[in-house]
């Protein structure tokens, strides 16, 4: 379904009336890289840790979860219009939405729709609760279990279908569903690099939230991370907690599909019901702060030997594209701005980037043959 911006006013009237971050929440997130990420988990989750203000995380019930999602994740964004209905809400199902175009099918909550423990053997049948995270990681236990922060509304068969497999990026599907989202050998190359198993690939629309909500569970269990069970996008530690190919491709989506007014309401929409909140929507910078140490530097899309930027990490401010064609060169920031662009020759294949402070950055370089991006450190 196309996203429909006309009434981008009724909904930010809409969105007012859900709370918003409250003034000071993140005033303890001073440190940086891992330090950050403990100062971020004792401001969202549910000990009283010292802080001013407080705001100790609320256990949801198991069926608390549909209610929340009456509130969090109702499609206002595409084919449906906000605000928030009082009847007839329909599910935003991030593995059946199709953004570009009418959807297959659609579920309503409070409908027999919802799952009662029958069918689910095809897709469109029945919706139930998807565990981004699987629970058998954390053995069903709560409050993880109930977190729909990371727990989402989804069509049954393809959480089935889904079932334990982690995320991923596949050339060869063994299976898509009506939306595109695919299952299948993770094309193991570039960022992706470092994992040769079946992955599931949602469609690009929703990339950057899953990613988000990664980053998000690892930050608000931290201290739960090294008694959960083996799981192929978790490294087994407290601190860099996502084993490093999917940390590449979780920040590559990242980049790639910035915060969208969905997730902020979907945000705000939850910390009115489990009191705490998603820092990387809130602040996306904070991913960067914290992973940057351990993120590699490999190409970000299309794997094109014959074009490379050195140095990577870039210390003396001038990079180097070596290129056999004319490109346009554009950089993004963490926030997926464009703060920098030039056009670069075979022979004139020096950037100043003088202007541009220490971070990571998205160098997106196009021809008239194709466009690649890749990613870049400077120190």
């Amino acid at each position: 379904m196309k996203k429909n911006y006309l009434l981008l006013t009724v909904l930010l009237i809409a969105n007012s009336l859900f709370a918003q971050i409250p003034a000071g929440y993140y005033d303890s997130a001073t440190g940086t890289g891992f330090t950050l990420k403990t100062q971020l988990k004792r401001i969202i989750d549910n000990n009283n840790d010292g802080l001013s203000p407080e705001y100790q995380s609320v256990q949801l019930s198991y069926g608390d979860l549909y209610n929340t999602y009456e509130l969090s994740d109702v499609d206002i964004y595409y084919d449906h219009s906000g605000p928030i209905p009082a009847t007839n809400k329909v599910i935003l199902d991030m593995y059946s939405e199709i953004p570009s175009g009418p959807d297959n099918y659609e579920y309503i909550y409070g409908s027999a729709q919802q799952d009662d423990g029958t069918l689910g053997t095809a897709e469109g049948q029945r919706f139930n609760r998807e565990h981004t995270i699987p629970n058998s990681v954390f053995g069903g236990s709560f409050p993880e279990r109930s977190d729909a922060h990371f727990v989402i509304p989804s069509d049954k068969y393809i959480n089935g279908q889904r079932n334990v497999t982690p995320y991923g990026e596949t050339d060869n599907a063994t299976q898509t569903f009506t939306n595109g989202t695919k299952i299948g050998l993770n094309r193991n190359a570039d960022y992706a690099a470092g994992y040769t198993n079946t992955v599931f690939e949602p469609i690009d629309e929703f990339k950057g939230d899953i990613a988000r909500i990664y980053f998000y569970f690892v930050t608000r269990y931290e201290d739960n991370l090294t008694s959960y069970n083996s799981y192929p996008m978790f490294d087994g530690s407290a601190s860099q907690a996502i084993a490093q190919p999917f940390l590449d491709i979780l920040y590559n989506w990242h980049i790639q599909d910035p915060v969208s007014q969905r997730e902020i309401d979907r945000n705000n929409a939850i910390f009115t019901q489990h009191n705490n909140r998603n820092p990387f929507i809130d602040n996306p910078s904070y991913v960067q702060t914290i992973w940057q140490s351990v993120l590699s530097t490999k190409s970000f899309s299309l794997n094109d030997s014959d074009i490379s930027i050195y140095p990577n990490p870039l210390t003396n401010q001038i990079l180097t594209v070596r290129t056999p064609k004319n490109l346009n060169v554009s950089i993004f920031n963490v926030l997926g701005q464009n703060v920098f662009e030039i056009k670069v020759t075979p022979k004139n294949n020096k950037v100043n980037l003088t202007k541009l402070k220490p971070g990571v950055y998205i160098v997106k370089l196009e021809s008239s043959s194709g466009t690649i991006s890749k990613k870049l450190i400077i120190k």
